[in-house]
C-alpha cells in the first residue's frame, strides 16, 4: 500500500498520519503532484462535498500595531503605507460586512489590529457583532482581536460571537525568529480560552516565511492537538517595508502540497486558504479547491484580493458550489460536539486571518509518493511585486468593498 492510498484511508477514518507520511507529502515531485491532489481531494469530498464556504474580512481598526510581527504589514515600525484608521463605528463596520454577505459570504470576521482587546475594546466588539446581527440574520460572526485575557472569551461569547481566530502561524521552534513582543505559548493560550468559553476555535500558519517542511509539520500537528475548528492556510504576502519583503519562497506546486498535507493531517477540520492564493497560486487556484473547503471573498486586511465576481466564477468552473446560509458546514460528528458549530444558528466553523501580512497580534494572516520523505528542494518563485497591492476600498475609506 503506497502512502497516498494510506493517507486517504486514515483520513476517511479521521486517523492521524506520522510526521514521516506528512514530511513524505511535502517532499513529493511535481511529476507526482495532481496524484497527490487527487488523493487529498477523496478526503476533502468525503467530509465536505463539493462546498466551498465564503467568508468575508471587515478590518476594524487597521494599522498602528505595537508588536514587531515580521510577517504584518501593520507592525510596529512598518513602512508599507498602508491604510491607518482607528476603530469603525457598528454601523460603518455592518455596512462593510453587508457588502460580503451580498457577495455569498455566510461568515463575517472581524479583525482589529493590536495586542490584544481591553475590556472597552470588547464592549466596543460587542456592540460591532449586534449592530451585523441585527441587520443580517443568520450571518455568522468570527472575532480575531489578538491575546485574550481572562473572561474576555465569554463576554464575545455572550455578545453573539460564534468564533475567534488566533493563528499559531509557525512551529514552536522558529517563533522567535518571527515575533519577539509575545511567545508561541500566548498564542496557544488564546486558543484554548477560546474553546474553553464555547467558542468555535480558529487557529492556522502562514507559510513563506523560510521555515524548513519540519517546521511546517510541527505547526499543523501542534494544531491538530489544539483541535480547531478551522484551519487557515496563509501563503506570506511579502509586502515592501516589513523584515519578510525579500521572501519569496513559494510556488503553487509548492502550496498545494502544504495544503494536501494539512488536509491529511486534519481531514474533518475546515481548512481554509487564506491571504495571499492570489500571489503565489496564481492560475492554479481551482486546483486548491479540491483540497480546501473555504476561502475568503475579496479583499484582505491591507492588500487587495482578486475580483469578488472572479472568486464566484472560479469555484463554478471548477464545479464547486457555495456553501449557503442554511448548511452546516462541519461534518455532524464535529458540529455535534460543538453544540451545532458551523450552522447559521451556532458556533461556527472558525475564521482565518485572511492575510498573512497582518491584522494585529494573531489576527493575522524530492521523494515520490513511495513513502521516503526525501528532501524537498524547493524551486524559489521569482518575485511577483505586481500581484501585492495595498488595499484602497472597502473598511476605512468611502470607496465600495470589493465583494
Amino acid at each position: 500500500m503506497d502512502l497516498l492510498t494510506t493517507l486517504v484511508d486514515k483520513g476517511l477514518r479521521r486517523e492521524l498520519p506520522t510526521r514521516e507520511e506528512a514530511l513524505a507529502v511535502l517532499a513529493t515531485s511535481d511529476d507526482d503532484l495532481l496524484d497527490v491532489v487527487a488523493a487529498a481531494g477523496k478526503v476533502r469530498r468525503h467530509w465536505f462535498g463539493r462546498r466551498v464556504k465564503l467568508n468575508y474580512l471587515v478590518n476594524l481598526k487597521s494599522g498602528l500595531c505595537p508588536e514587531d510581527c515580521s510577517y504584518c504589514s501593520q507592525r510596529l515600525g512598518s513602512t508599507t503605507g498602508i491604510l491607518k484608521y482607528t476603530w469603525l463605528k457598528p454601523d460603518e463596520a455592518s455596512k462593510a460586512a453587508a457588502a460580503g454577505l451580498a457577495g455569498g459570504a455566510k461568515r463575517v470576521c472581524l479583525v482589529a489590529s493590536g495586542r490584544g482587546p481591553t475590556d472597552r475594546d470588547v464592549d466596543r466588539v460587542a456592540g460591532t457583532i449586534k449592530a451585523i446581527k441585527d441587520q443580517n440574520e443568520g450571518v455568522e460572526v468570527c472575532a480575531c482581536l489578538g491575546l485574550l485575557s481572562d473572561g474576555q472569551a465569554e463576554r464575545l461569547r455572550e455578545a453573539g460571537a460564534d468564533a475567534y481566530n488566533h493563528n499559531l502561524n509557525t512551529s514552536e521552534a522558529t517563533y522567535g525568529d518571527i515575533t519577539t513582543t509575545h511567545t508561541y505559548e500566548d498564542r496557544v493560550d488564546t486558543v484554548q480560552k477560546a474553546h474553553a468559553a464555547g467558542l468555535s476555535a480558529c487557529s492556522g500558519l502562514i507559510a513563506g516565511m523560510g521555515e524548513s517542511d519540519a517546521d511546517l509539520v510541527d505547526v499543523v500537528f501542534s494544531l491538530r492537538d489544539l483541535d480547531p475548528d478551522s484551519v487557515p492556510v496563509n501563503f506570506l504576502i511579502p509586502v515592501e517595508g516589513t523584515p519578510l519583503a525579500k521572501e519569496w519562497n513559494l510556488t503553487p506546486q509548492r502550496c498545494l502540497r502544504i495544503l494536501a498535507m494539512v488536509r491529511f493531517v486534519c481531514p474533518d477540520a475546515e481548512v481554509r486558504i487564506a491571504g495571499g492564493r492570489e500571489v503565489h497560486l496564481r492560475s492554479m487556484q481551482p486546483l486548491a479547491l479540491h483540497l480546501a473547503n473555504s476561502i475568503f471573498l475579496g479583499d484582505y486586511l491591507t492588500t487587495e484580493g482578486q475580483a469578488g465576481k472572479a472568486d464566484l466564477d472560479m469555484i463554478a468552473d471548477a464545479g464547486f458550489e457555495v456553501e449557503g446560509a442554511d448548511q452546516v458546514t462541519l461534518p455532524e460528528h464535529r458540529a455535534a460536539a460543538r453544540g451545532g458549530c458551523g450552522s447559521h444558528e451556532s458556533t461556527g466553523a472558525g475564521c482565518g486571518s485572511g492575510e498573512s501580512t497582518g491584522g494585529g497580534c494573531g489576527s493575522h494572516e524530492g521523494g515520490g509518493v513511495c513513502g521516503t520523505a526525501a528532501p524537498a528542494t524547493p524551486t524559489v518563485s521569482e518575485p511577483r511585486t505586481d500581484l501585492v497591492t495595498v488595499r484602497r476600498r472597502g473598511a476605512g475609506t468611502d470607496l465600495a468593498p470589493n465583494a
